[in-house]
């Protein structure tokens, strides 16, 4: 199945910086076999009253943070979560069991190497690690954010993701006011955006990341008149794994759910707004599932042609299983 997915990005392809003001970005809609062409600010036109947006309100921490060995080697840290009174790591550069640095005069110490990541003592409380460290932009991403607000959506709240729910980036208080005035219905759920949502399929199985679906958003989403339409692969997860038979429940927890094509989905939503994803990653195979292999890797060969910007900062894709 991962064969499938696969296909040649181009490093230019790559957006290194988000688009001003971000609803001008390129949108690709795909009804069924249609394709068009649009700008995201037009989205508007995809909707009637009695829809139901539904998005991710869990906001970035700045959680990535630069280690110095006593020799004077670099340690680039990436704050996972706390974990047995100390901190679970992804680190980069060189270390091992009992290997010790600092982060601006702080004694820290690797503790265990584990799978991939590590146990770290860091005298930190995770509010002081906010306040020195940076964002935690993705590593394809080579130009500086100038502004933090760049990797942070427009409408973020609750703090807990290590990596920003991308698809909706996109969005602006004048796109939403014009949504609200059509008769959109706007609800807010919660996904803790963890390592389950960026890892290779292979490694993200058994990965668990929090959500939390208030009674009040299941109730207006359950009651939508018309379509519900999600707003990226985070928020299609957190609707799965509180779903069953096409209702939404109120509930909150920790899923390792993975989406892949052959998947029955069991909420109610029938659009999905997402981003250009890498080739055979896990997000690309959760839109996949929704859209279907030939339709998605057939949208992904018309954007490429047509310049389209990929990842995190590029553009953005709209699929809609109904025709209105």
């Amino acid at each position: 199945m991962l064969e499938q997915l696969d296909y040649i990005l181009p490093k230019d392809r790559i957006a290194q910086k988000p688009v001003f003001p971000r609803d001008h970005c390129n949108l690709l809609v795909l009804k069924g076999n249609e394709i068009e062409h649009r700008k995201f600010y037009q989205i508007v036109e995809y909707f009637d009253a009695g829809d139901v947006l539904v998005l991710n309100n869990s906001k970035v921490m700045k959680v990535r943070l630069e280690g110095r060995k006593p020799t004077g080697g670099k340690l680039d840290i990436l704050v996972i979560g706390k974990k047995d009174g100390n901190y679970e790591c992804l680190i980069k550069g060189k270390y091992r069991d009992g290997t010790e640095f600092f982060i601006y005069g702080h004694k820290c110490k690797v503790i265990k190497k584990m799978e991939g990541r590590c146990l770290v003592s860091i005298p930190l409380t995770m509010n002081e690690i906010e306040k020195i460290g940076k964002m935690p932009t993705p590593p394809y991403i080579k130009e500086e954010v100038k502004d933090d607000e760049w990797y942070q959506t427009i409408y973020a709240k609750e703090k807990g993701s290590i990596a920003a729910p991308t698809a909706g980036l996109h969005f602006t208080d004048e796109l939403f006011k014009k949504l609200r005035h059509k008769g959109v219905e706007i609800v807010f759920i919660t996904l803790h955006v963890g390592l389950a949502t960026f890892l290779p399929p292979e490694r993200m199985r058994g990965e668990r990341e929090y959500y939390s679906i208030s009674r009040e958003a299941a109730e207006k989403i359950n009651g939508a008149e018309g379509k519900v339409v999600a707003v990226g692969t985070t928020t299609v997860k957190a609707l799965e794994s509180a779903s069953r038979n096409g209702k939404v429940f109120a509930t909150s927890g920790w899923s390792n759910l993975f989406i892949s094509p052959g998947y029955q989905f069991q909420s109610p939503i029938k659009g999905m707004i997402t981003n250009f994803h890498m080739p055979k990653s896990s997000p690309l195979m959760l839109t996949a599932a929704f859209a279907g292999v030939d339709e998605i890797m057939r949208a992904y060969q018309e954007a490429l042609k047509r310049d389209y910007r990929f990842l995190s900062f590029g553009d953005a894709m709209l699929i809609l299983k109904c025709l209105r």
